[in-house]
């Protein structure tokens, strides 16, 4: 026991020894971004998703614009016509100084292949061509004429033929009869093909003489076989369609005399006999050029390459091949030229939603470290009245910020970068396409990373720039915007107002001016800043009267909503450009879809037309009756449409020849037609004929007839009765009306009349209105009433406004528009969220103590829905207005025609498309927000009623 007392004596003793220095052990202080991510793993949680979220938005748009672009430039290459897209290089024969041996020995077959690859590859980048399609041989450019008697002549005419010797005949052709040619140059021999052969009463073993040029001996060419091309859409025939499919050609004169046309294929080996013929042989190469590997950033480069090969140095090195004269000719210019057009004019319109969305992105991302350093006003307040450095401050909570937007915004990058790829090349390899570039998106993902990082810190330092105990009061009806604010939203004015004068005067033209561009933004902005100023007066407005109220609620709300935060700015302009950029892409899109309808509407006069195939082509007996009993058809229009019909002149024989179609229709339907359509309605009286004259008399000049007419007609035709000659009779017109479109002709001058005054009725076009009418259904009817199948033709409205998307720029800009839409929707539903966040531990400390003071719950959550409800009325009448405002503001200075119709000004039905306020898209977004916000501030008042009072009271007093 000694020994024991002794030990735990020692032990005490040492226990109470003062320790030195080195002997204290250390304390552990926990990381400073680590504690305050698990205090809040919440709000890192939902800035990590918003940084996520946006920034794969802000990577993938222009990843999204460069592959719609791609896919567009390789459309309209792929799906050009071969004849306007191939590269075709033609020169004379070399020398006519030169021996006969050696200008026969340069056409053929080998020396014509090795010239071939020289020259395919002095085509310069990015202007590359498939070998596949490429064609070379010998033809004659000037056709000669078949001598032989038992040749078809039509008219008595000798056809007229084309000798040609292409490359790659046995892989492009399948021999129905006979054998393919092997002759030489002093027995040439040919195929033709079935259609030629059938034509032109050619069978194998015929003998074909065509003229000799330097002998009067012809030239006989002997026909080996019959011959069908394999894929007649390829370019191998599609060049030059006569190869394959003979045509008739006319000769001018007192009577018109038609000749055929068609082609003879001899064998490469047989080339040089061409040199022979009075046909002018020609060498030529056909190179196809490929679309899989370009980009949009190559289309500059393609037209300069084009311009090099097509008079430039590349040109002059295809000359030392071909010879001085050789000569490319192609209309591959033209097309890139289009789409270079087509781009410059989308462009612009898209970058407007761009700008849009991009600014509402901006204004909540700002909201949301707006509502961080909101909720850490005190813990901030209390460090830095503690001693706390504003740049210790400021790189904490930088650090916070990055630790949870960086990987989230890698994150989004690299979703972005997997998502939105690059098209692949048609049959090619997965993986083989050409990829997008990365800095775009790396900068788009940066700046909306760096934004998300500063916000918070930013505005840490800035509110606590100097130490405060606690803040004062910051409402919207007492807080005084200061003079740098004022300077800042003058600056912000004078900008708006440059962006709209230049959009209207200049248009969207200038891609690069992005200044026009953000005009409905800078629009917004402003409107948002006026808002903002204003807010407070309604509020005081109507606090006046609310408190003669019996109840409580309603003062309360209004005075709770006057003393909101100034910061409620960012909110209101949040929502307001959210809705200016909704309404306006709304209105694009509406915009587009109507050009489209209207455009449709002109080119067919009605929802479906029946007409001829060629002009003046009468309609059968019973096809009225029979489509008008085809399901879906409500109405019918019968009318008579004579091209061409020389017009008097009330100036007599001085005046200048005009022609114009004559129309008859029934009055009745006709006016229908017209009325829906709104192409120059009038009263059916207007144009019903009285029957006055004879309407069965060859020239009866007492007959006249009411007419309507285009605004050049009229004034020709004057005002007094002129007469009228024309197949469907004699007789005289009196214009009464004056109508600038009509349905049968709404893009052509006209003269309509009543068709029960006419000679000669014959009706040749129905023009058919019902929605839901099926095309096969009416093609079959009309197909059981014709003799033949191609006599008619039927044209659908809904058929014809499809076929005016033709291009993945058009689908691409209004997928974006679209997309843009409805992220700006998000946006603001985030942004009302944000509002009611940042003063919802105010408002459940303000509840739980009016609940204490005999407030119900059911008063309670109208206290917060009241509450919340200024500002988002506020801001959906503001975005109405400002949207409303917005659109005829510029329109003036957009016009959808490309993005709608995808052709150049003229060769539409339209001259113009004209964007115009879409109701539905101003109102419904509006709606939506204070919908929204009820729903929110109900919910938000729904959770606070369940939670006790005694805890909220006991937390302290939340200022």
């Amino acid at each position: 026991m000694t020994a024991a007392r002794r030990e735990n004596r020692q032990q005490k003793e040492n226990t109470d020894m003062p320790r030195t220095r080195s002997d204290k052990p250390r304390r552990a202080v926990a990381p400073w971004v680590r504690t305050r991510l698990r205090t809040a793993p919440r709000a890192a949680f939902a800035l990590a998703l918003l940084v996520l979220v946006t920034v794969y938005l802000a990577a993938a748009l222009p990843r999204a614009v460069d592959a719609y672009e791609t896919e567009g430039l390789r459309h309209d290459i792929e799906t050009a016509q071969p004849r306007n897209s191939v590269l075709q290089l033609t020169a004379e024969p070399l020398g006519t100084s030169r021996a006969e041996a050696e200008r026969e020995a340069d056409l053929l077959a080998p020396v014509m292949r090795d010239r071939q690859d020289r020259l395919r590859a002095l085509f310069p980048e990015p202007l590359r061509t498939d070998p596949k399609q490429t064609v070379h041989g010998v033809r004659t450019v000037k056709r000669v004429a078949g001598l032989d008697r038992w040749l078809a002549r039509p008219d008595g005419l000798p056809p007229e033929l084309v000798l040609a010797a292409p490359s790659g005949l046995p892989a492009h052709t399948t021999v129905r009869k006979g054998r393919l040619p092997a002759g030489g140059t002093s027995d040439p021999e040919a195929v033709v093909t079935s259609a030629t052969a059938t034509s032109l009463n050619i069978k194998p073993g015929s003998v074909v003489h065509v003229p000799g040029g330097t002998s009067a001996e012809p030239i006989a060419v002997t026909v080996t076989g019959i011959v069908d091309p394999r894929s007649p859409r390829s370019a191998y025939w599609a060049v030059d369609p006569l190869l394959h499919t003979p045509s008739l050609g006319t000769v001018e004169g007192i009577d018109v005399k038609r000749y055929w046309q068609g082609a003879l294929l001899l064998s490469p080996a047989s080339a040089p006999a061409l040199l022979s013929t009075t046909g002018q042989p020609e060498l030529y190469w056909q190179f196809m050029p490929t679309a899989d590997h370009l980009t949009t950033r190559d289309a500059d480069r393609l037209a300069a390459a084009l311009d090099s090969v097509g008079g430039g140095p590349d040109l002059v090195e295809m000359r030392e091949i071909t010879g001085p004269s050789g000569t490319l000719t192609t209309e591959l210019d033209t097309i890139v030229g289009s789409y270079v057009s087509m781009r410059g004019a989308i462009d612009p319109v898209v970058a407007v939603a761009v700008f849009g969305i991009g600014a509402v992105a901006a204004v909540v991302l700002a909201m949301t470290g707006g509502l961080l350093a909101t909720r850490r006003d005190s813990e901030l307040a209390l460090l830095r009245s503690r001693g706390g450095s504003l740049t210790g401050i400021g790189l904490r909570l930088l650090g916070e910020t990055a630790v949870v937007a960086v990987p989230a915004a890698a994150l989004g990058l690299v979703l972005a970068v997997v998502t939105v790829r690059a098209p692949e090349a048609a049959g090619a390899p997965p993986g083989t396409a050409v990829g997008i570039p990365l800095a775009p998106s790396l900068l788009a993902a940066a700046l909306v990373t760096a934004l998300a990082m500063l916000v918070l810190p930013l505005r840490a330092v800035v509110l606590h720039r100097r130490p405060r105990l606690h803040g004062g009061r910051d409402d919207l009806l007492t807080a005084r915007p200061s003079r740098r604010r004022t300077v800042a939203e003058l600056t912000l004015l004078v900008l708006a107002v440059g962006a709209v004068a230049s959009l209207r005067l200049r248009g969207t033209g200038d891609s690069g001016n992005h200044l026009v561009s953000a005009a409905p933004v800078l629009v917004g902005l402003i409107a948002a800043l006026v808002l903002v100023r204003i807010y407070p007066l309604p509020l005081r407005w109507l606090a006046r009267p609310a408190r003669r109220l019996r109840g409580a609620v309603g003062p309360l709300a209004l005075a709770r909503a006057g003393r909101s935060s100034s910061t409620g700015a960012l909110p209101l302009l949040a929502l307001v450009l959210a809705l200016t950029t909704a309404a306006f892409g709304g209105s694009v899109l509406a915009g587009v879809a109507d050009a489209r309808d209207r455009a449709a509407l002109l080119a067919t006069g009605a929802d479906a037309r029946v007409d001829g195939s060629v002009e003046w082509t009468p309609l059968p007996a019973g096809l009225a009756e029979s489509v008008r009993g085809t399901a879906g058809v409500r109405d019918l229009a019968a009318v008579q449409v004579e091209y061409g019909v020389a017009l008097p002149s009330y100036q007599g024989a001085s005046a200048q020849p005009m022609n114009a179609p004559l129309v008859g229709v029934e009055p009745g339907s006709y006016t229908r037609l017209a009325d829906r359509t709104g192409f120059g309605p009038f009263p059916a009286s207007l144009l019903a004929w009285t029957g006055a004259g004879d309407k069965d008399a060859v020239a009866d000049t007492d007959r006249v007839l009411p007419a309507i007419a285009s605004p050049s007609v009229a004034e020709r035709l004057g005002s007094e009765p002129q007469q009228i000659m024309s197949a469907s009779g004699v007789f005289r017109v009196k214009v009464v009306a004056v109508r600038s479109t009509t349905p049968a002709l709404p893009d052509a001058d006209f003269l309509l009349v009543d068709a029960a005054g006419l000679t000669r009725t014959q009706p040749t076009a129905l023009l058919v209105t019902g929605t839901s009418v099926s095309g096969a259904d009416l093609r079959a009817a009309v197909t059981a009433k014709t003799a033949k199948s191609d006599d008619l033709t039927v044209t659908l409205r809904t058929e014809l406004r499809s076929a005016y998307v033709v291009s993945p720029l058009q689908s691409g800009a209004e997928r974006l528009y679209a997309a843009a839409i409805g992220a700006g929707a998000g946006y603001a539903a985030l942004a009302v969220l944000l509002s009611l966040m940042q003063n919802a531990p105010e408002r459940t400390t303000l509840l739980a103590r009016l609940r204490t003071m005999g407030l119900t719950r059911k008063q309670g959550r109208r206290l917060l829905g009241l509450e919340a409800l200024p500002q988002a009325v506020l801001a959906a009448l503001g975005g109405v207005l400002v949207g409303w405002a917005t659109v005829p503001l510029l329109a003036p200075g957009i016009d959808l025609f490309r993005l709608a119709l995808a052709t150049a000004p003229g060769l539409a039905p339209l001259d113009s498309a004209p964007l115009r306020a879409d109701p539905w898209s101003l109102v419904l977004p509006a709606l939506g927000v204070v919908v929204l916000t009820g729903l929110a501030a109900a919910g938000q008042a729904w959770r606070a009623g369940r939670r006790g009072s005694i805890k909220e009271l006991r937390a302290g007093d939340a200022r």
